[in-house]
């Protein structure tokens, strides 16, 4: 059902509904009234007859007939316009306008009342006549009753009867002006398919609020729905670039293994130097691939990530963890820690501790001197709208040449046993982050320093992650944006 069709019909219903109350309201306040008048008159009159009353009583017990015809006279001519009757406890009289004798009177009642006989009604108001055991009875016709008011009745159900239709249609129409621009969005927005059609309603401003929101919302829900659908290619697309990644670079450590496991099983005598040897060479091949499928998991996780994960960091804390952790994988190495606590930054927590991990694993591989020593200083300092980390080595340094290229996937030194992909691991979180990561000479000259800085206020995400499908070094040496993190 459409909905001026229902707005028609709700009205349609309520609005005699309403004439219906107001006349029965207006018509209790008339009769109302009308009582309150007639009771006063009533009133007035009982006052006035009340000595004639006492006196035609007393006249009556007393066996005077001619002062009872007299009294009797006398009383009916100062009622007046009203009806009187006085009842006694041998007599009765009557006259003037009133209910029938068969008519049953209430036994003295508090106030007026309102007596039926047949089809007419009357007000009637009993007093005590004073000094005797009689009752006077005042009657007047009651006017709440009269012709008028009954006509007033009938209109009034005649109006309700009338103003069903005509409301209703009236609501009707005014419903169907009022929702053509509901309707003009129905149509903007039947032929879209988001599935197939990257057409959208355009923002159109109706002047109806109501409406307005609606397609404001609806635009939200399909912007929503392309972000999504972006993120499930995204997702897609990780996914199978991880396999495919996987699958080239596990080739070759695999088939290093099967050979030295070939080597085992068709020489059982091997000499046992050689048998160490091979022993030796499969633990490294095992160890590169479980460190190879760690960091493929890392960064397919990095391009995950929702920014919804995101939150206020204390960086100090990270960093004493990723130090702390440090150390106890190298216990001969010197790791020297300068970070001023409270240093906030809203961030992954995750993904920056993955950072810091990756930068000091750096250091520990490749920055030794050439005594072997590992002196690693890390620093962590803030200014006024972005947040800097740096990690120092001693060791060979990274020359000019190589300082972009080390931060691609799979690239690894010619001595190197790792999985090419923790450097790669630290620029996908500080592009994360709407930062960037330089490597340069140390700061004597010694050894590499490197230098992440992340802009320390809340931001969105890069508009596209893929990492793992390829690195995305325009992301690593470019400045943030001001207003981004």
């Amino acid at each position: 059902m459409r909905l001026s069709t229902r707005i028609g019909l709700a009205v349609g219903c309520t609005v005699p509904l309403l004439v219906l109350a107001s006349g029965w309201l207006l018509l209790n306040l008339v009769a109302r009234d009308l009582h309150h008048t007639e009771d006063q008159h009533l009133r007035q009159r009982a006052a006035a007859v009340a000595p004639d009353a006492r006196s035609l009583l007393r006249a009556s017990e007393n066996g005077r007939p001619k002062a009872t015809d007299t009294r009797e006279r006398k009383l009916f001519s100062a009622a007046l316009d009203v009806g009187v009757r006085v009842v006694g406890p041998h007599a009765d009289f009557s006259g003037g306008p009133q209910p029938g004798p068969s008519v049953t009177l209430p036994p003295r009642p508090a106030g007026p009342v309102t007596v039926r006989d047949g089809a007419r009604s009357w007000r009637a108001l009993a007093r005590p006549v004073r000094g005797t055991t009689g009752t006077l009875w005042v009657f007047a016709t009651d006017t709440a009753d009269r012709t008028q008011l009954r006509l007033v009745r009938r209109r009034v159900l005649l109006a309700a009867l009338l103003a069903a239709p005509l409301s209703g249609l009236l609501a009707w129409g005014l419903a169907a002006g009022a929702s053509a621009p509901l309707r003009r969005l129905t149509r903007r927005t039947a032929g879209l398919d988001p599935r197939t059609s990257s057409a959208r309603p355009a923002d159109r401003r109706t002047g109806v609020t109501e409406v307005d929101e609606l397609a404001a919302t609806l635009r939200t829900v399909l912007a929503r729905y392309d972000e999504q659908a972006a993120r499930t290619a995204e997702a897609l697309d990780t996914a199978r670039s991880f396999s495919a990644a996987a699958a080239h670079e596990l080739r070759t450590p695999l088939m290093s293994m099967g050979t030295n496991l070939d080597i085992l099983a068709d020489h059982p005598g091997l000499p046992e130097t050689d048998r160490a040897e091979v022993l030796a060479d499969l633990r490294r091949e095992h160890a590169r691939l479980l460190g190879l499928l760690v960091m493929l998991r890392e960064l397919g996780r990095g391009d995950l990530v929702e920014a919804e994960a995101f939150r206020p960091v204390d960086l100090a804390d990270v960093a004493n963890a990723a130090v702390a952790d440090a150390r106890r994988r190298a216990p001969d190495a010197e790791i020297i820690l300068d970070a001023a606590p409270g240093l906030t930054v809203h961030g992954w927590e995750p993904g920056l501790r993955l950072l810091l991990d990756n930068l000091l694993g750096n250091a520990l591989a490749h920055g030794r001197d050439a005594r072997g020593r590992a002196r690693v200083r890390v620093g962590a300092s803030a200014t006024a709208d972005q947040v800097a980390i740096t990690v120092d080595d001693q060791g060979p340094g990274v020359p000019p040449a190589a300082r972009n290229r080390i931060f691609e996937r799979f690239q690894r030194g010619p001595d190197s046993a790792g999985s090419g992909l923790g450097l790669t691991l630290v620029a996908q979180q500080a592009a994360l982050h709407r930062g960037s990561v330089t490597v340069t000479d140390g700061p004597d000259g010694v050894g590499a320093r490197f230098a992440v800085r992340l802009p320390s206020g809340g931001g969105r995400l890069p508009d596209r992650r893929n990492w793992l499908i390829g690195t995305a070094g325009a992301n690593r040496s470019q400045s943030f944006p001001k207003d981004a993190p």
